[in-house]
């Protein structure tokens, strides 16, 4: 029998000699709780609350505990006079992890620690398995994101992300409620899956017989709104691609997307600065971010640097004049810029690797990309003063990709086009392509007015401001191997 099956047993025989007590180990609760973080500062009144034990120490007529809740922690005082004979039967089969009710009077130790004396006492909750004294290393790294329940209960700076991410996503809806935007829910499950260029999650309704997608991306039913009449919208939900993972992709992941109606590109500058360098000053006190080492100061304004302009200075590569794939292909062999198994099928597919591998991990800033090639975002519009562009910008901070954005291409017959390039690259092999979406087309037929788009991965950008290295630490639950399948 394994220590840790030794420890559940000797507990299950302590929550039998409970129940003898006339103590119910998994009872309701009906009686006050007071936070713990008020009764500190109530002394000398009597106070009520409940939370878990997390230590337990003394012997005789004098023992101490610390009672932890949500909101801070205590030390207990149980005094054989006061508490009582039963209590302290009760109090000697309780263990630590155990989560108690607690009545006492607030008063300090002779140490002048403030302390609850213990008047009465009763088990809710029987834990039959040790808490960890503490989790840390690489070794427990897989351990904490699967057992995340225990990883909040032994390292309090966990919890303490996590509460910034809730804050992170409170601001984000505070100040686009502001602005005027109107929250919105879109379907999550989608006949045909579009808005981004990533492989879906594929299911079955058993009722209709059809298979469904989940969803890419938000952004073609936030569009279809704007066709119907609202100018300004926003969603924040789960969003599924079924791609490879790394420290900054889980195969589900928190998006905010908006949809701004009578608003261009450059205007979404100017509001993404202001709004992203507030969050960071609300959340870590300062426009300048430390993370992972290094400062990244986001006092707006930001650079702004031309997507083509990049590749001609950095590798001198000139994409206005290499247009197809065949002749990219030409230039990427005989500069050897991507290794054979890196070659992908499609020239946008072929210029991002490129971009990927080549140019986006030297980009320290935050600074705007602007204005693509048009191939590489079948979504976006047509530069008026040049249609081998678009009008779009992404967010690059310490290498990664935080924003999306652009000018959405409101031609239907241009974007029908787009979309059939793209199903002709799915049709040579290309494995991640978008799709044709005739009843888009059809709501872009009824007119759509000029309107900017924008996205930001909201787990990517609260790793940043709370300097985790990877989503996986900001999200409570990732997407990990079954324990049994190696």
């Amino acid at each position: 029998m394994s220590s840790l099956e030794k420890i559940r047993q000797e507990r299950l025989k302590k929550l039998k000699e409970l129940e003898k007590l006339g103590q119910t180990a998994y009872t309701s609760f009906n009686q006050k709780k007071q936070p713990i973080s008020k009764i500190r500062n109530l002394k000398g009144e009597t106070v009520y609350t409940a939370g878990r034990i997390y230590s337990k120490r003394g012997h005789g007529k004098l023992i101490f505990a610390d009672l932890k809740d949500e909101t801070a922690k205590i030390q207990l005082m149980f005094k054989l006079d006061t508490a009582g004979q039963k209590v302290f039967k009760i109090l000697q089969l309780v263990d630590i992890g155990d989560i108690v009710y607690v009545k006492g009077k607030v008063g300090e130790s002779l140490r002048g620690e403030i302390s609850i004396i213990v008047e009465d006492f009763k088990v809710l909750t029987k834990s039959l398995r040790p808490l960890p004294e503490k989790w840390h290393g690489l070794k427990d790294v897989e351990e904490r994101y699967r057992r995340r329940y225990v990883d909040l209960l032994v390292n309090d700076e966990v919890k303490e992300i996590f509460l910034k991410r809730t804050k992170v996503v409170q601001l984000l809806r505070k100040y686009l409620d502001k602005e005027g935007f109107i929250e919105v829910e879109t379907p999550i499950l989608q006949t045909i899956y579009g808005g981004a260029t990533a492989k879906p999650f594929i299911t079955h309704h058993n009722a209709l017989d059809i298979d469904l997608y989940l969803r890419i991306s938000d952004e073609l039913y936030l569009k279809r709104l704007i066709v119907g009449g609202f100018e300004k919208v926003y969603e924040i939900g789960k969003d599924f691609r079924n791609e490879g993972m790394s420290r900054v992709h889980n195969p589900e992941f928190t998006m905010i997307e908006f949809y701004w109606a009578y608003a261009d590109y450059n205007k979404l500058m100017e509001f993404t600065e202001k709004l992203l360098s507030q969050i960071a000053k609300d959340i870590t006190g300062s426009y300048k971010v430390s993370y992972q080492g290094t400062v990244y100061d986001l006092t707006p304004p930001w650079p702004r640097v031309s997507y083509t302009k990049l590749f001609k200075d950095e590798i001198d590569l000139d994409l206005s004049k290499i247009k197809t794939e065949e002749k990219l292909l030409e230039v990427i062999k005989k500069r050897n810029l991507l290794a054979k198994d890196e070659l992908e099928i499609g020239y946008a597919n072929l210029v991002d690797k490129i971009y990927k591998k080549h140019l986006r991990p030297n980009i320290k800033g935050p600074v705007f990309l602007i204005d693509h090639p048009t191939e590489l975002k079948p979504l976006a519009k047509r530069k008026e003063d040049n249609p081998d562009l678009v009008a779009s910008f992404q967010v690059l901070i310490g290498g990664e990709e935080y924003v999306n954005a652009y000018n959405e291409l409101n031609d239907p017959i241009d974007q029908k086009n787009r979309w059939l390039q793209e199903e002709e690259a799915g049709e040579r092999g290309a494995e991640e392509h978008q799709v044709l979406d005739e009843d888009y087309i059809t709501a872009l037929e009824y007119g759509m007015p000029p309107t900017a788009g924008w996205g930001l991965g909201v787990d990517r950008f609260t790793a940043f401001l709370t300097d985790q290295p990877t989503i996986k630490d900001v999200i409570l639950f990732p997407t990990l191997r079954p324990e049994n399948n190696e």
